[in-house]
C-alpha cells in the first residue's frame, strides 16, 4: 500500500536479503511489522488498541545494486511508537528482534534518520554540554 511519509516519521534503511521463494516486498513488510506491533502469537490486549497508529510501514523497496537477492528496505515508524527520549526505547523496538526473523536469510540496518521532533524530546547532559566536555577532556 501507498504510505506518504511525515516529518515526524523515523525512517530506516534495512538491507534485506529474503529467504529463497519470499517475494522482497513481503520481506519489506515482515520487517516493519516485526520491528514495530507484529507478533507470531494472538495477544489478548489487540482489541483494545488501534494497531494502525503504531505500526511501521514499509513504503519502498529497490534492489541493491550489483547484489543478486538483496533490497533495501525503507521503513517508516510513527513517533507515537516509541517513549520520549528514550534512544534504548527507539533501538529496541527498531532492531531487536527482528534479527533473527526466519523469512530473511539476512537483514542490517543501513541507514536511520531520526526527526527533530523526536530529538527535542531529549534533555542532553544533566550538567550542560561544557561539565561533559570537562569531564572527558574533550573541548569540541
Amino acid at each position: 500500500p501507498e504510505y506518504e511519509v511525515k516529518d515526524t516519521d523515523i525512517l530506516a534503511a534495512f538491507r534485506v536479503t529474503p529467504q529463497p521463494g519470499v517475494p522482497p516486498e513481503e520481506a519489506g513488510a515482515a520487517v516493519a511489522a516485526e520491528s514495530s506491533t507484529g507478533t507470531w502469537t494472538t495477544v489478548w490486549t489487540d482489541g483494545l488498541t488501534s494497531l494502525d497508529r503504531y505500526k511501521g510501514r514499509c513504503y519502498n523497496i529497490e534492489p541493491v545494486a550489483g547484489e543478486e537477492s538483496q533490497f533495501i528496505a525503507y521503513v517508516a515508524y510513527p513517533l507515537d511508537l516509541f517513549e520520549e527520549g528514550s534512544v534504548t526505547n527507539m533501538f529496541t523496538s527498531i532492531v531487536g528482534n527482528v534479527f533473527g526473523f526466519k523469512a530473511l536469510r539476512a537483514l542490517r540496518l543501513e541507514d536511520l534518520r531520526i526527526p527533530n521532533a523526536y530529538i527535542k524530546t531529549f534533555q542532553g547532559p544533566p550538567h550542560g554540554i561544557q561539565v561533559e566536555r570537562d569531564k572527558s577532556n574533550k573541548n569540541g
